[in-house]
Parts: structure tokens; C-alpha cells; sequence
């Protein structure tokens, strides 16, 4: 059995990141991919939709001079033929405070012919916005 394409692409955007190398990225991704990183762009800037190869390898870019990744962990993985989604956790610094980010995320990502097409992903944005302004949010109470 062939592997899977997303090990293949996670390997490849791992490193892209780390190494800040988003090229490696480049036989894995679909001319006409369609991405979507569901989270605070008011903050992240590079997160939000995309569409097309070099604009999110650029996002890639984006990401790689934005935050070192320490450490990755697969909570859970559903993969079919074409298809694949996984539930993630994440150990970040941001690079311009260096302050430490714990992050949750969900994935769902579809593949054509070994090159990712589509991918979404969805943010734990409340921990992530409490980290990234170093203090917790007071959310108004709604209700009795």
C-alpha cells in the first residue's frame, strides 16, 4: 500500500516551516489548491483564505517567520482515499515577543493525484488570542 498523501505533505510543511524552505511545499500542492485557516486575521494575518499555489506558499513564508514550531501531536487521525483530518496540538513561539503559544487545531484536507486540492483548518482561537495578548479575555456574561 502506497502512503498516504498526507504524511507526505505534513512532513513537507513541517519542514517548510522549521526551515523556512516553503519550495519544498511545491510539488505537493495543487496548482488551483483552495485554503482556509479559520482564526483571528486581525492578529494573524497570514491566516484566512487563499487560492492558488504561490499565494499559500507565500502564507507558508508568512507562517515560518511568524512562529517556531516545537512540537507536534496527532490526537487523532481519519484518513480515506483522497481524504484526511486530524485533530492536532501544537507548542509555538512567536518569534517577535518570544512568548510560548499551546495551540489546538482541526484539520480536514482533500488530495488529487498526490497534491493537496483543499484543506481547512479550524483554530482554537480563544486560547490563542488569551496567549498571544499575554493576559486572559473577560467575555461579558451572557444570560441569568
Amino acid at each position: 500500500m502506497a502512503e498516504h498523501s498526507l504524511w507526505r505533505f505534513s512532513r513537507a510543511l513541517h519542514s517548510a516551516i522549521k526551515e523556512r524552505q516553503p519550495e519544498v511545499l511545491e510539488t505537493l500542492i495543487d496548482d488551483d489548491v483552495d485554503w482556509v485557516i479559520h482564526g483571528p486575521i486581525e492578529l494573524f494575518p497570514f491566516l484566512g483564505a487563499r487560492r492558488g499555489k504561490a499565494t499559500v506558499l507565500k502564507v507558508c513564508w508568512q507562517i515560518s517567520e511568524n512562529v517556531r514550531v516545537h512540537r507536534f501531536d496527532r490526537e487523532s487521525v481519519m484518513l480515506g482515499e483522497d481524504t484526511a483530518a486530524s485533530m492536532m496540538r501544537y507548542s509555538l513561539t512567536a518569534l517577535d515577543s518570544n512568548k510560548p503559544i499551546n495551540l489546538r487545531l482541526a484539520h480536514f484536507a482533500q488530495f488529487k493525484a498526490d497534491r493537496l486540492l483543499n484543506i481547512r483548518v479550524l483554530l482554537d482561537t480563544y486560547e490563542l488570542v488569551e496567549q498571544s495578548l499575554g493576559h486572559p479575555i473577560r467575555p461579558p456574561k451572557i444570560g441569568s
